[in-house]
């Protein structure tokens, strides 16, 4: 007899890396198989990286006896070896362009980031433009690959974070001048798999000033 371990998935439910693989993980419908569990990042407990994952970073996930980590590999894990919806289509246009996208994540991520230290009204708004640019590509629905797919995933816990710090901060609202990226906003907070993961705003908030504004 093979004997299966779906032990758990940990993460910091404040965290958009854990978030991306806990978007996959809810939207393939593995509540059951994958349970969560928290870890805090200033207090992780000593057992977590002497005893499960040396790295001592989130998320991770523990599956038939081995740890995965990395946010990326997670969700092309999730989408590799368990069942439920797909996340990436099979027409190659939209596989290219899939890697495209996730290979610009992390420019992405650190170009608006880096911004909020200056004037972001003016640094990060041709990263937003490449947003609305990408979500022209494909007509056949308000996601970047048309359908929702791994670069929603990937891609929307940032877009959530950076939209909430923007507006209350500078009181820029990235959506203004880009109607595909308001609609992919408000499509996007129509998909239960998604809602169930937001941030707090205003921890988010508090988090993103003490991190990028503090004196």
């Amino acid at each position: 007899m093979v004997v299966v371990y779906y032990l758990g998935l940990y993460l910091n439910y404040e965290c958009p890396f854990c978030q991306r693989v806990w978007i996959v993980r809810n939207y393939k419908g593995l509540h059951e198989k994958i349970k969560l569990i928290a870890i805090h990042l200033q207090n992780k407990p000593v057992w977590y990286k002497e005893k499960l994952y040396p790295e001592n970073k989130v998320p991770s996930l523990e599956h038939n006896g081995k740890v995965i980590g990395e946010s990326l590999d997670l969700i092309k894990y999730l989408e590799s070896n368990f069942e439920g919806p797909a996340l990436l289509p099979d027409a190659p246009a939209k596989q290219k362009f899939a890697e495209e996208m996730i290979a610009y994540s992390g420019t992405f991520l650190n170009n608006v980031s880096t911004s909020f230290r200056g004037d972001p009204v003016k640094e990060a708004c041709g990263e937003f433009d490449y947003l609305e640019t990408a979500l022209s590509k494909f007509d056949d629905g308000p996601f970047f690959l048309g359908q929702f797919s791994q670069v929603d995933a990937v891609y929307v816990p940032f877009i959530e974070r950076f939209q909430i710090f923007l507006q209350e901060v500078w009181k820029y609202d990235i959506t203004s001048g880009r109607p595909k990226l308001a609609a992919y906003i408000e499509e996007i907070n129509k998909i239960d798999a998604y809602k169930q993961t937001k941030c707090n705003p205003k921890v988010l908030v508090e988090l993103y000033t003490s991190r990028y504004l503090a004196k």
